[in-house]
């Protein structure tokens, strides 16, 4: 199944508090139990005015849905091709 990253502009993201991450966190996690199994929410990165989401889905449609649904900003969604991390560089 396709792995996607998605930028969410939120200015002043890095500024919101532990109770609005879990009400914004409740809020997806209760969408994406109606949209079925083939969506999941992997992890985010909160930074000052943004929030990057690692999602698995069958295609940008299910991102973008379910970005509707919670009225999540959906700036910009891409596919990841492949991951590469430290052990990448051993032979």
């Amino acid at each position: 199944m396709p792995k996607f990253i998605i930028e969410r502009e939120i200015p002043n993201a890095g500024s919101l508090t532990s109770e609005d991450l879990q009400g914004i966190a409740q809020k997806s996690c209760s969408i994406l139990q109606d949209m079925g199994p083939k969506i999941q929410w992997i992890e985010s990165y909160v930074t000052d005015n943004k929030v990057y989401c690692v999602y698995i889905a069958p295609d940008e449609k299910a991102i973008r849905e379910h970005a509707q649904q919670g009225s999540f900003p959906a700036n910009r969604v891409s596919r990841i091709k492949t991951i590469i991390d430290p052990t990448t560089a051993e032979t």
